[in-house]
């Protein structure tokens, strides 16, 4: 009974470490924000008073909605791509038999392994050779190289535990196979297709390297490249309350989310982890 008793406080107290361990940079980061001047080196837990003047800053003294908005452009182009070539690339890998499926799709994981820095030179160039420089379009397109493989992987394995008999029912209808990927598969391949578009979307908001290189101008500037370039107003001094505050600012919606799809997350993800 003890032995019970100390497990299972134990295992608690591990989820609860784990829980402080996730949760309390966001907090952190949000009491920062509500601070300013010395008040921002204080090791309170709560602010003692309640400043949203580091808010108000990031919006008056540079574009920041503007990266906001080029931000929410280019994840949602860059999730459409993912998922218009995803979807018939997973269901020719998943449910077509042909000779070397399997090795390709496990050369689309390593390549996905690749650091962002040994393919910058060369999407530089094809960036650049196409006219898409400092265009939120090419941005876009670079991101693929980030989402699309992964994207390609978890709906292959999503698409192989789909029983064939909702092909055979929609082929017996005489549907096309077109008109079974886009009526048929997409509202069974939903949880998937929300977890990777989802996953996808975070990468493209969050990616700094390829923003920072391949856009040039405040008008293509995306969230994290503007949060990068903030510098204090004097010498080297960092302003810390505005960039908690666009940290802050930048990490709600997808929290928001996260919380809303979690569900979906969790099947979509875990899809062709059971076999039989």
């Amino acid at each position: 009974m003890l032995g019970r008793i100390l497990g299972r406080a134990g295992f608690y107290a591990l989820i609860a470490a784990l829980v402080v361990y996730a949760v309390f940079p966001f907090y952190w980061a949000i009491v920062s924000s509500l601070r300013s001047g010395p008040a921002l080196f204080s090791t309170s837990l709560i602010p003692s008073r309640v400043n949203l003047g580091n808010y108000v800053a990031i919006f008056a003294e540079q574009p920041f909605a503007r990266s906001i908005v080029n931000s929410l452009i280019v994840a949602a182009v860059t999730v459409g791509l993912s998922l218009a070539v995803a979807v018939p690339a997973s269901y020719a890998l998943g449910r077509v038999a042909f000779r070397g499926g399997t090795a390709l799709l496990f050369a689309f994981l390593a390549i996905s392994m690749f650091p962002q820095i040994a393919v910058l030179s060369g999407m530089f160039e094809m960036i650049l050779s196409l006219g898409l420089y400092n265009r939120l379009l090419g941005l876009s397109l670079s991101y693929l190289s980030l989402t699309l493989l992964f994207t390609v992987w978890v709906l292959t394995a999503f698409m192989h535990d789909l029983p064939r008999e909702i092909e055979e029912a929609a082929a017996v209808d005489g549907a096309s196979p077109l008109i079974l990927i886009w009526r048929v598969l997409l509202p069974v391949l939903s949880p998937a297709i929300v977890a990777t578009g989802l996953i996808a979307f975070i990468a493209a908001w969050n990616e700094l390297l390829f923003a920072l290189t391949f856009t040039l101008s405040s008008e293509t500037r995306t969230v994290p490249v503007a949060i990068a370039l903030l510098s204090g107003a004097t010498g080297y001094e960092l302003p810390w309350g505005n960039i908690m505050a666009a940290a802050v600012i930048v990490t709600l919606p997808l929290v928001v989310l996260v919380l809303i799809f979690q569900r979906r997350i969790v099947s979509g993800l875990t899809a062709g982890s059971i076999k039989g």
